[in-house]
């Protein structure tokens, strides 16, 4: 379990840990600015498609904002897979009001899929918020 509190069944136990424990803020947004195939990288057997994406998070609030989590939901053809883990690409981004955090990452499936989740953070002032990662689609381009 991340050492941010989320496990597999949530927030102290909760099914949805948004609901109840985590604010979203006024403010706060991520992009998902492109979804590139990349079959050149590294992918295990069983699930042979590489998408790279691209996110920014941008605090346009008043506060700033360490982020410490996140929160992953892949869903390729009949399956449904939850990822959480500590940090954002192994780091904890703190933005200040006006600023962003940008990085790329990927996910590999078997076949097409989407994903969507959400970043977990603490405001300066001890708040526990929220930001969703809106979903994007990972769909095999035809000469794949």
């Amino acid at each position: 379990m991340p050492a941010w509190g989320l496990g597999k069944r949530g927030w102290q136990g909760k099914s949805d840990p948004v609901a109840g424990h985590w604010q979203e803020m006024a403010g706060l947004s991520v992009d998902v600015s492109e979804v590139v195939y990349v079959p050149s990288l590294d992918a295990p057997e069983d699930k042979p498609h590489p998408f790279v994406y691209f996110i920014t998070i941008l605090n346009e609030g008043s506060e700033e904002i360490t982020f410490f989590g996140r929160k992953w939901i892949v869903r390729e053809e009949s399956e449904v897979f939850v990822l959480e883990g500590d940090g954002i690409v192994g780091e904890q981004p703190s933005l200040g009001p006006g600023e962003r955090f940008s990085y790329n990452s990927y996910h590999v499936l078997a076949a097409k899929g989407w994903a969507e989740g959400a970043f977990y953070g603490l405001t300066e002032s001890g708040r526990r918020i929220s930001v969703p990662i809106p979903r994007f689609e990972m769909e095999l381009p035809g000469w794949a």
